[in-house]
């Protein structure tokens, strides 16, 4: 009888360890904030979207309003062109502007959202015109060992 429930509680164990590792897999796959709530479409284009992934969150001030669903490059103008998946719920005017953003230093990217003032409001299909491109930290740092490089030489004449 012992035996019989040592065995039921390593399989109960068992069981929990891997519902923690589905979970596990489930947050680091971006997959745990699956919603079933109707969507609409609306597509974006940017220069540079750096390192901006399918399933991302859409956030409009700090509350996640959509994902990502899709990242295309645009061989006609040279763009890429991110779908998004915004909650029906959730509705933003025509002139909403779009930008890429990233959770602290080095966190995750995500894009925002800004809402204008237009009376008309996004429906499936639409597109965001006003867009700013990721932010590239190698750029800036670039730009600024160039900018210290120049006033070394100024300083020097």
């Amino acid at each position: 009888m012992q035996r019989k429930s040592l065995d039921l509680w390593v399989g109960i164990f068992v069981c929990l360890g891997a519902a923690a590792l589905l979970f596990l897999a489930m947050k680091a796959g971006n997959m745990s904030s699956l919603s079933f709530e109707k969507n609409y479409t609306v597509i974006t284009r940017f220069d540079n979207i750096g390192g901006l992934k399918p399933r991302a969150p859409v956030k409009s001030a700090g509350v996640v309003v959509g994902r990502v669903a899709d990242i295309k490059f645009d061989d006609k103008s040279y763009q890429a062109s991110v779908t998004l998946d915004i909650e029906s719920r959730y509705q933003f005017p025509k002139d909403t502007s779009a930008k890429i953003l990233t959770s602290g230093l080095l966190g995750e990217q995500y894009i925002g959202l800004e809402a204008g003032g237009d009376t008309a409001n996004l429906v499936a299909g639409d597109r965001i015109t006003m867009t700013q491109s990721a932010m590239v930290l190698e750029n800036l740092i670039s730009q600024f060992l160039f900018s210290k490089a120049t006033e070394g030489k100024e300083e020097q004449k």
